[in-house]
């Protein structure tokens, strides 16, 4: 007889209730083919004595494997394992166990190649970024409080269904009056798809003016993940010199007289990754050239709220009179990344397009996140979230160039950002990058993937690296391990 009473096992604490415990456990003996095909199963009055359950449990159990086809039951004759019922392949046992290989796949699949995002976190190391806001700051209890109030409505239900793949109206209206006020453009809610972060933004606009081998020009310099996502969809990335004024809008032009080009992708506040601002001229003549060759500009402006020394320039789309610009932002940057809501904003028929695209990746966004930045928004509470985080960014940034400067200066060179929150870091051309990663973890210090800041192979040996999310005793930290490193690296050099 099988032995039920050492094969079959209850645990008393668990929520799973009892007879559930034992269908799962049938289930997988009889997949196993522990329990073969046709056989019997003893009583259930004699199974609960075995097992000291009540008899209603074991009668539940086989009735649960009776409806999903594991049992059946012959009248006069008992419960068995049906005869039909076909095995499972697999490999031969070993003790209790399928096989040692268990993340083994069953079939192909087409890789796609693209880099890791994933970062596991461990506590004690510091983690330099590309520049992300500091989660400490985020204002949760006040969108806590909007949330629950939006959740209490009686007719809350009315958003708890399907809604449009463009976004929540409210959020897209107030999102319209806003970037009216601040941005300097004239826009509606029909101008908006409402998206979860840039990264969708920038996908979305790819999938609908790209295909094999069409031309989209970057900067030299350029946001790896932008790169990537053009590359993915097997377009042909053109690049073009970055200055302190931003892209060079001459080799735009001469790149355009010889070819055709179906965009350009850009960071005209602060360029990624570099941080330099696109000069007033260079922003005209891009304009011009869009509108003299017909392309389109995929403007990602990721940062446009941080700004220490003067006001925010307007973004190109606030002069956009000929519909050229694809306009990207989100509030994940400035409030926390883990608030996926970002927009994109073109002429109404892009619109349109890219929101069937949307549907059938991301049916919708979080609609009661979605009117939660909108009262967010509209009652002033952004505003005064950027005000504060402003003060207190523009301090680590100080603080953070003032040491950089006087305790590493003869390691890395890098001009004080004018706003955004990173610093473009120029290594000594006499060490690598890589070196320094691989010395800063004996510090409990993780730099990343240094690769992803020269796609275009120019060797400028510069990252970016984010102060924003170091307070000011975590800055000293840095900056006390990077001094580490740089020791050990020179000392390194000397024993070569």
């Amino acid at each position: 007889m099988f032995p039920y009473k050492t094969s079959l096992h209850i645990n008393r604490k668990s929520k799973e209730p009892l007879f559930l415990q034992l269908t799962n456990q049938f289930i997988h003996l009889i997949k196993e083919g522990k329990i073969p095909s046709g056989t019997k199963l003893i009583g259930t009055r004699s199974l609960a004595e075995l097992l000291q359950v009540h008899r209603k449990t074991i009668v539940a159990c086989y009735e649960e494997l009776a409806m999903q086809g594991w049992l059946e039951t012959i009248p006069k004759k008992g419960t068995f394992v049906p005869e039909n019922l076909p095995l499972l392949k697999s490999e031969d046992y070993k003790g209790n166990k399928v096989s040692d290989n268990i993340d083994q796949i069953g079939f192909s699949y087409y890789k796609s190649n693209l880099p890791g995002k994933t970062i596991e976190k461990e506590e004690g190391w510091l983690y330099v970024n590309d520049g992300v806001s500091d989660g400490r700051l985020t204002p949760t209890e006040d969108l806590a409080k909007i949330y629950r109030r939006i959740s209490a409505r009686k007719n809350i239900t009315k958003h708890l269904g399907y809604i449009s793949t463009q976004g929540n109206e409210q959020l897209r209206s107030v999102l319209a009056n806003y970037l009216n006020e601040t941005r300097g453009l004239t826009i509606s809610k029909d101008h908006i798809l409402i998206t979860r972060g840039s990264q969708m933004g920038i996908w979305l606009s790819a999938q609908l003016l790209l295909k094999e081998e069409d031309i989209i020009v970057v900067g030299e310099t350029n946001y790896a993940s932008a790169d990537i996502t053009f590359l993915h969809q097997g377009a042909k990335v053109l690049r073009v010199p970055v200055d302190e004024n931003g892209i060079d809008t001459v080799a735009l032009e001469k790149i355009c007289e010889s070819q055709q080009i179906k965009g350009v992708y850009v960071t005209s506040h602060h360029h990624h990754p570099t941080t330099v601002t696109l000069s007033a001229e260079r922003r005209i003549c891009l304009l011009n050239l869009a509108k003299k060759h017909s392309f389109a500009i995929i403007e990602d402006d990721y940062d446009y709220d941080f700004n220490y020394n003067h006001a925010p320039i307007l973004p190109l789309a606030s002069h956009d009179v000929h519909h050229n610009v694809i306009y990207i932002g989100s509030v994940c940057k400035t409030v926390a990344p883990v608030f996926r809501v970002g927009y994109l904003i073109a002429d109404k028929e892009f619109v349109n397009e890219a929101s069937q695209v949307r549907g059938f990746v991301d049916r919708q966004g979080d609609a009661l996140q979605e009117l939660t930045f909108a009262e967010f928004i509209k009652s002033g509470d952004l505003d005064r979230h950027i005000r504060k985080v402003l003060k207190v960014y523009e301090k680590r940034r100080d603080l953070f160039c003032n040491l950089l400067k006087e305790e590493l200066s003869e390691f890395f060179s890098f001009n004080k950002p004018k706003g955004g929150m990173a610093v473009w870091l120029t290594l000594n051309k006499k060490y690598t990058w890589n070196q320094v990663s691989d010395i800063a973890k004996k510090y409990k210090l993780a730099i990343g993937n240094v690769s992803r800041y020269d796609m275009a192979k120019t060797n400028h040996n510069a990252i970016r690296m984010g102060f924003a999310t170091f307070n000011e005793e975590e800055l000293y930290e840095l900056i006390k391990r990077m001094k580490f490193t740089m020791k050990d690296l020179v000392n390194q050099e000397k024993s070569v």
